[in-house]
C-alpha cells in the first residue's frame, strides 16, 4: 500500500506519456490517401488531438463522404498505426521518471486512453512502462471515450478507488473535460500550445501552459502528493 493516502494516479497516453501523436498523424494520412484524400495536413490532425480514433474516424468519413464503414476505416487506422507504434513510439523521459517515482511509493497507477486497447499494449509493451502500469482501459471498452467520464471511471473501479481519489495527467481538452466530469483532479500538459487557453483546461488544479518543455518530474510529484503530505 502507498503511504500517499489514498492517492491513485490515471495517465492518458498519447501526448502524455509518450509522443505517438506523429505515428497517429502519419497512419490517418495514409489510411485517407489510400481512399483518394492526398491532402491531409498536420495543422488539421491537431484538431482530432484528444479524442478517441473511433470518433475521429467517424467524423472524418462523414467529412470527406468516405463510402468504406466506419469498422473498415478504423481496422485500416489502427493496423497502420500499430506497425508505426511497434517500431518506434517515444516515452517521454520526464514522464518515465515520474511512473518511477509513483510505482516505488506504491501509488495505484492506470492508463486511460482512446487508443485501442492493442494500441495501449503495444505501446506499453514497447516502452517498458507495462512493468509499472498494469491497469489500461480503452475508450473501446467503455459506453462513450473523451470528454466524456467513462474510461477514467473505468480506471478508477479497477484500481479500486474512489474518483476523488484519483489524479489524472492529460495534454488534451477533452481529456481535461472528462476528469473534471470525473470528479477527478486534473495536472493539464496541452500537446497543443494553442489550445492551453481552452476552458476545459481551466478546471485544471495545475496547468503547465509550456507542455511538456515545462514538466519535470518532480515538480509534478511534489504537486501530487501535497495533500497526502499535508492530510
Amino acid at each position: 500500500m502507498s503511504d500517499l493516502g489514498g492517492l491513485s494516479v490515471i495517465f492518458d497516453l498519447d501526448g502524455t506519456l509518450v509522443d505517438s501523436e506523429p505515428n497517429y498523424y502519419e497512419a490517418t494520412r495514409q489510411m485517407l490517401a489510400g481512399h483518394g484524400v492526398p491532402d491531409f495536413t498536420w495543422a488539421e490532425h491537431e484538431r482530432y488531438v484528444g479524442i478517441s480514433t473511433l470518433e475521429t474516424v467517424t467524423l472524418l468519413r462523414d467529412r470527406h463522404g468516405l463510402r468504406p464503414s466506419v469498422a473498415e476505416l478504423l481496422a485500416d487506422t489502427n493496423r497502420r498505426y500499430l506497425t508505426l507504434a511497434r517500431t518506434g513510439t517515444r516515452a517521454y523521459p520526464e514522464m518515465r521518471t515520474l511512473v518511477e517515482l509513483l510505482a516505488a511509493e506504491g501509488v495505484p497507477l492506470a492508463v486511460a486512453s482512446g487508443s485501442s486497447p492493442e494500441a495501449i499494449a503495444a505501446i506499453l509493451a514497447g516502452t517498458g512502462l507495462g512493468a509499472y502500469l498494469r491497469t489500461a482501459v480503452s475508450a473501446d471498452e467503455v459506453p462513450r471515450g473523451k470528454p466524456a467520464p467513462d474510461v477514467f471511471l473505468e480506471a478508477a473501479r479497477r484500481l479500486g478507488a474512489a474518483p476523488a481519489d484519483c489524479v489524472v495527467l492529460e495534454d488534451a481538452a477533452p481529456g481535461a473535460a472528462a476528469a473534471h466530469a470525473a470528479g477527478m483532479r486534473c495536472l493539464a500538459i496541452p500537446y497543443v500550445a494553442a489550445q492551453a487557453d481552452a476552458p476545459e483546461f481551466g478546471t485544471a488544479g495545475l496547468l503547465l501552459r509550456g507542455g511538456q518543455a515545462e514538466f519535470t518530474a518532480r515538480a509534478a510529484y511534489d504537486w501530487l502528493v501535497r495533500p497526502a503530505r499535508s492530510g
